[in-house]
């Protein structure tokens, strides 16, 4: 683990949890494309740029969650806060820009802040700003890959003392993980709010409901095609992973609802025949084969409330938009 800088007054610290392993990185991304059905982890969309071109997505028309999420927020959040408490450690999973945690210091008062995200560069950026803006609130960045494991490092903890840790999950980043994996994800939340306290910590997550398709399909293919940027950028982020010579002039962004499923799912498909080599390897992708990339889950009320309570959660409280297009959920450790 590397600390790569020392907490100091009205300075974040940043350590960098999450160190991949090359082999491994290269042995999980073979893996996908080798399958049968071609397939890659979401979490390689989030290089430097990747993540700078999905923050560039929450500002397209089409993209409801984002402007919706917020909608919420700033018709809910003295409820929220009501129902949540003050003077807890905040933890922002996924955070990116950092800014939808940061609308809620005023009313929810954090004794700390932590900023948690794979993409540590764009971390690092961010979260130095909102420094600034906020110099009294100690504040921590760490670099961490939360999607197969999720337990904040032991240098972390003992930064962080005793107290009781609110959790911070938006953007229904959630949809990412299926519901079978959504629950043991959940569960190792649940436990990780009882590490600072045994009360008051619980979950605050935002979550993309069930809708009509061409809405949601509309959601994952703009017009102006950012999004088709985004998925494309991820090959090559491989190509620098894998040492693999993906062409995106060869592939197509493809975005559809998978009604049977409840999910959007987003796939990379062969605009002609190609041979895509690496070290080691190589696959030949047909014309109209497609590599999957990400699945978003949608829910509604009811079954995600369920799934909150699976995972050990009590007293869930949601919040909804007036179109009941989103929901915010409180769910009480």
């Amino acid at each position: 683990m590397l600390l790569t800088m020392q907490a100091q007054a009205h300075s974040p610290a940043f350590i960098q949890h999450h160190v991949a392993n090359p082999a491994q990185v290269r042995a999980e991304l073979q893996a996908g494309l080798l399958a049968t059905a071609a397939s890659t982890s979401p979490k390689y969309l989030y290089d430097a740029l990747g993540s700078r071109l999905f923050e560039a997505i929450t500002e397209l028309p089409e993209y409801y969650p984002t402007r919706v999420e917020a909608s919420i927020f700033a018709q809910h959040l003295n409820a929220m806060a009501a129902a949540i408490g003050t003077g807890h450690t905040l933890i922002d999973l996924g955070a990116g820009n950092c800014e939808k945690a940061a609308r809620m210091f005023n009313a929810l008062q954090p004794k700390h802040y932590v900023a948690v995200d794979i993409s540590v560069d764009f971390l690092q950026q961010s979260l130095s700003t909102l420094q600034r803006q906020n110099p009294d609130l100690p504040m921590i960045g760490l670099g961490m890959d939360f999607s197969t494991h999720l337990e904040l490092p032991s240098d972390i903890s003992n930064r962080l003392g005793s107290g009781s840790r609110v959790f911070f999950y938006a953007g229904s980043s959630i949809g990412n993980f299926t519901p079978t994996d959504a629950l043991p994800f959940l569960r190792q939340i649940h436990t990780a709010c009882k590490a600072g306290s045994e009360l008051d910590g619980g979950l605050l997550i935002g979550v993309d409901l069930v809708k009509e398709s061409q809405v949601l399909q509309a959601a994952y293919d703009d017009a102006l095609g950012v999004t088709a940027a985004f998925n494309r950028n991820m090959l090559l982020h491989i190509n620098k992973l894998l040492g693999s010579d993906f062409n995106i002039a060869d592939w197509q962004h493809r975005a559809l609802f998978n009604t049977e499923l409840s999910r959007i799912e987003m796939h990379l498909d062969a605009l002609q025949d190609v041979t895509v080599r690496w070290d080691g390897g190589e696959r030949h992708f047909a014309k109209g084969t497609s590599i999957h990339t990400e699945n978003s889950y949608k829910y509604t009320v009811e079954s995600f409330t369920q799934l909150l309570t699976d995972a050990g959660f009590q007293l869930v409280q949601p919040w909804q938009d007036a179109h009941q297009q989103f929901a915010v959920f409180w769910a009480k450790a």
